[in-house]
C-alpha cells in the first residue's frame, strides 16, 4: 500500500509526483509490471494531468517505467543487467569519492557520518525499512559532501533506480540492515584512519553484495524480474 504523500508549494509539482512515484516503485508498493494511469495518479494527488505526464517522462528516463503506444505506461520489471550496470557505474564513481574523502574529510564531516550511523541503527531497531534506505543513501551522500562534490552523488542517484528496488527487497533476509550497518562502519573507520586503500576495499565489498543478493531475490520474486 502506498504512502499518503502530500503535495506542497515547496517545489514544482511534477518533481514531487516523480519523487513520490519513484519511492512507491522502489519499495514495490507499486509492483513491477503494474499499469500506471495518468487519470488515477492525477486524482490521487488532486492535480492536472500535465505534471503527472511530466513525472512519467522522468520515470521513463530513470528506467522505472515504459511507455507503450496505444497500451499505456507500465512499471518496468527489474532487469538484472541494469542492476549490474548501475552497480558498475556507481562503484567507479564512489571509489574515487571515498579515496579522496579518506584524505580530505574534516572532523565535522566525520561527525555527520557517525551521527548518520546512529540513526541507521535506530531505524533498524524499529524495523523501519523506508527510513533505513533513506539513511543509507544519506550516508553515501555525506561522503560526497565531505569532499564538496555532491554532484558525484547526484550522478549516482540518476543511475541507481534498478539497484534501489533490489536493495529494498533484500532488506528482510538477504542483506538485513544490521549487515549493511556493519559494512558502513568499516567504511567510516577507514575514513577516520585516513586509510584510502581500506576505504576502497570496504566500499567495493559493500556494493558487490548487490550482485550476490540478486539471484535469490529473483528466484523468490520471478514475476517481478525480466526473463533473460
Amino acid at each position: 500500500m502506498s504512502i499518503p504523500y502530500i503535495i506542497t508549494a515547496s517545489e514544482p509539482v511534477n518533481q514531487q509526483i516523480y519523487r513520490f512515484l519513484r519511492q512507491d516503485i522502489v519499495t514495490c508498493a507499486i509492483h513491477p509490471g503494474a499499469l500506471l494511469s495518468e487519470k488515477e495518479v492525477s486524482t490521487r494527488f488532486n492535480v492536472s494531468r500535465q505534471p503527472v505526464r511530466e513525472a512519467f517522462i522522468k520515470l521513463a528516463e530513470s528506467g522505472l517505467v515504459q511507455v507503450l503506444p496505444q497500451r499505456g505506461t507500465f512499471v518496468r520489471k527489474i532487469s538484472a543487467q541494469r542492476v549490474a550496470d548501475g552497480r558498475f557505474i556507481r562503484e567507479a564513481v564512489e571509489v574515487a569519492v571515498v579515496r579522496r574523502a579518506a584524505r580530505e574529510a574534516t572532523p565535522a564531516s566525520l561527525m555527520e557520518l557517525e551521527h548518520n550511523l546512529q540513526l541507521q541503527k535506530m531505524a533498524a531497531g524499529r524495523h523501519d525499512s523506508h527510513a533505513f534506505l533513506l539513511l543509507d543513501d544519506e550516508f553515501h551522500r555525506l561522503i560526497a559532501r565531505s569532499i564538496q562534490c555532491e554532484l558525484a552523488w547526484e550522478t549516482v542517484e540518476n543511475i541507481k533506480a534498478a539497484m534501489d528496488r533490489v536493495r529494498f527487497l533484500t532488506l528482510s533476509e538477504v542483506s538485513p540492515p544490521e549487515s549493511l550497518i556493519e559494512q558502513h562502519e568499516k567504511i567510516y573507520r577507514a575514513l577516520v584512519n585516513n586509510d584510502a586503500d581500506a576505504a576502497e576495499t570496504a566500499l567495493r565489498r559493500h556494493l558487490q553484495e548487490m550482485i550476490f543478493s540478486i539471484t535469490p531475490i529473483a528466484e523468490q520474486n520471478s514475476d517481478w524480474f525480466e526473463q533473460p
